[in-house]
């Protein structure tokens, strides 16, 4: 079975954990606002509206959602463990970004996982194994 990469239309998405945070910044909506705006000028993200935001009560942790003409960004934080979840799905190819570099300088993060999945929207009538498709 042959790989799909750049076939077509693609595009990308990030699934983000970060690990030994800190759990006040993970707590802090304005510091999590300026995160989303520092990855959206980054990758050149044209978001639709203002990100929505829910702090949950007892933990303090953190919801986001910011819907973009490209997809969206979004977070979850959980400060009683000290991490968060962060998911940057964009419909076109984009640049890499040091994900890892940003999250350990501006959450304290100890470990980054990032993954990056390509995905494409079509084979294009080459017949193309799609990772998601079994023929």
């Amino acid at each position: 079975m042959r790989q799909a990469t750049a076939v077509g239309a693609s595009g990308q998405e990030w699934i983000i954990e970060a690990y030994g945070c800190d759990g006040a910044a993970l707590t802090d909506v304005a510091r999590l606002r300026g995160m989303f705006a520092d990855v959206a000028g980054a990758l050149a993200l044209r978001p639709v509206g203002d990100p929505l935001w829910h702090q949950f009560p007892d933990t303090g942790g953190v919801t986001g959602l910011w819907l973009l003409a490209e997809s969206h960004l979004a977070c979850h934080t959980f400060p009683e463990y000290r991490s968060m979840c962060l998911n940057v799905f964009c419909c076109q190819p984009r640049a890499e970004w040091d994900f890892n570099g940003y999250l350990k300088r501006e959450l304290g993060a100890g470990a980054v996982s990032v993954r990056r999945v390509e995905r494409v929207y079509s084979d294009t009538g080459q017949g193309i194994a799609l990772p998601h498709l079994r023929r």
